[in-house]
This record gives C-alpha cells, sequence and structure tokens, in this order.
C-alpha cells in the first residue's frame, strides 16, 4: 500500500508563504497599494518576496522611497538598479525638497526621521494610497512589537497601540475609509537571522555595506562611524583603520557600523546567530533620544 508522504515545510518556507498570502491579500483587497523600498536588506528581501506573488506577471504596484537626503551612496545606486532590473515604478518622497519648500524644518541633532513622516504622509495623500507594505520586523524594537499585520491608520495617519484589530486564523480586516490607510508588514515574523538565511538561501543581491571591509571610522559612545561626505572627525576624535560592516543602513551620518570580519553572507550569518544585542541598539544613533523614540515617531506617522 503507498501511502503519502507527510509535507513538512522549513521555517524560511513558512515564512515566505505566509509573507506571499499578505502580498496577495492586500493587492487584491485595497485599491491602492504601495511598498516602500530604501534599499536596506529588509526592503530588498520584501521586494523579492513581492516578485515571486506576483510572477510571471509584475509587481502591480508601484515601490516609494522616502529619502532624507542623507543616505549611502551605495543603497540609492542599489535601489535605482533593482527598481530598473524590475521594471517597477519608483516614487521618491524627497525630505530636502521639502526643507527647500519650507515644508518641514530640519532638526539640530542632525536627525531627519521626524521630518520623514510629514513627507511621507504628504506623499500617500498626493498619490492616494491606500495601503503601505513596510518591511519592519516585531524583533527590531519593541514598539515593532505591538504591531499587527494589517496596521490600521486614520485619516491623520497616525496609529494608536491600543486600538488595533484582530487577526484571528491570519484572517485581515482592510476595511477603510476614506482617508484612511493601512499600513502592511509582511515580514512581521521575520528575525534578522531569517533575513539572512533567505538572502542566502535564494542568493539575493544587497548593497556591499553589508558586507565586512576597512573603513576609517570614529569611535563615538562606544558606536563606530564611518568617516564619510556627512561624517568628519570632531576636535578630539582619533580616526582610526578598522574592518567592519553595516547591520542596518540608515541615514549615514547617524548609523554606526559594527566591527566584523564577516565578508560574506554565510559569515554574517554566523556572527548574527550569536549576537544578543539588536541591529537598532547596536547602530542606530537617532533611536538613542529616548527609550520611546520608535513608538512615539510610529504614532505621528512614521513606519
Amino acid at each position: 500500500m503507498t501511502t503519502t508522504a507527510d509535507l513538512h515545510l522549513t521555517q524560511l518556507q513558512t515564512l515566505e508563504a505566509e509573507s506571499v498570502h499578505v502580498l496577495r491579500e492586500v493587492a487584491a483587497e485595497l485599491e491602492r497599494p504601495v511598498l516602500l523600498f530604501s534599499g536596506g536588506k529588509d526592503s530588498i528581501v520584501m521586494l523579492e518576496l513581492a516578485r515571486k506573488a506576483f510572477a510571471p506577471a509584475r509587481i502591480p504596484f508601484p515601490v516609494m522611497h522616502v529619502d532624507t537626503g542623507l543616505n549611502f551612496p551605495e543603497v540609492l545606486a542599489f535601489r535605482d538598479r533593482r527598481v530598473a532590473e524590475l521594471g517597477v515604478e519608483l516614487v521618491v518622497a524627497s525630505v530636502p525638497d521639502a526643507i527647500a519648500a519650507g515644508t518641514v524644518r530640519e532638526e539640530p541633532n542632525g536627525s531627519r526621521n521626524r521630518i520623514q513622516t510629514p513627507v511621507l504622509l504628504e506623499a500617500v495623500e498626493q498619490h492616494g494610497f491606500t495601503a503601505l507594505f513596510g518591511g519592519a520586523r516585531r524583533d527590531e524594537d519593541k514598539a515593532r512589537a505591538k504591531e499587527r499585520v494589517f496596521s490600521f491608520r486614520d485619516e491623520f495617519g497616525q496609529w494608536d497601540p491600543k486600538n488595533q484589530r484582530p487577526e484571528l486564523w491570519d484572517l485581515y480586516n482592510g476595511r477603510i475609509h476614506l482617508g484612511e490607510s493601512i499600513r502592511v508588514f509582511p515580514l512581521s515574523n521575520w528575525t534578522e537571522l531569517d533575513i539572512w538565511s533567505y538572502i542566502a538561501q535564494e542568493q539575493i543581491a544587497i548593497p556591499e555595506l553589508y558586507l565586512a571591509r576597512e573603513l576609517d571610522v570614529v569611535d563615538r559612545g562606544g558606536m563606530l562611524y564611518a568617516v564619510n561626505e556627512f561624517i568628519t572627525a570632531k576636535p578630539g576624535e582619533t580616526v582610526t583603520r578598522e574592518s567592519v560592516r553595516y547591520r542596518t543602513v540608515g541615514d549615514a551620518n547617524l548609523t554606526a557600523a559594527v566591527r566584523s570580519t564577516a565578508s560574506t553572507v554565510e559569515e554574517v550569518i554566523a556572527e548574527i546567530a550569536v549576537t544578543r544585542l539588536t541591529e537598532r541598539g547596536a547602530t542606530r544613533g537617532d533611536d538613542k533620544v529616548s527609550d520611546a523614540a520608535m513608538e512615539d515617531r510610529k504614532k505621528e506617522g512614521y513606519f
């Protein structure tokens, strides 16, 4: 007698299937989705999942980048190259343009995180986007862990962590009124290690900043910042040459590197597997304003 072999999905296959389901559900349920794509590793994986979800057809929605004007040049080049390869529309919401127009004002601490929010919300209104895919993961920050996969936002783009919709049995409620929107997080159940394992499995291209190389850096409060067009040594600081890589690629003036010799994706996975400090805790100077910095920005309309 023949029997049907049990079908066991791997961890990555399960996560991939869940994310593909979410992407397709939004495309079917909401009128005008957009995928936030910065060229960072999470958005790279999310874009690859979107490609898979709708292949062999093209991705049926545009991608958008909220450009602070302080990005790593390598990441912007990667963003443009990947968008061109997939033939998808790129919408750029420019913070420098908003500063020049006087609609937002530069903050004295050098961070443009808070002024990204009104630029994002203006782009959402201008283009009529009703659903925004974000690459946030729950292991990044405690505020991220409070999110549902479908995160409802009111007509002002704001988030109330105490007023969220149930998602029993992976059933998602995308009903919205005019002016409201949904933020969607297909990678909610992924970890940093899952992201890197998937990049290795699928052989996905990434910006070279994620792999270790020798750079001139300055140590500021125990965080290593590479010397670049946005960062120069202050009086009393010493520039040293270190082997470093980036765990996340935010603004070049506020994102630190970590000491590393991992020059391949497999070596990065080995490092991530034993680390106990989150990538934001290790590298994001802009999230050290307060313990609730991320949650405050999310309530204002940020991801």
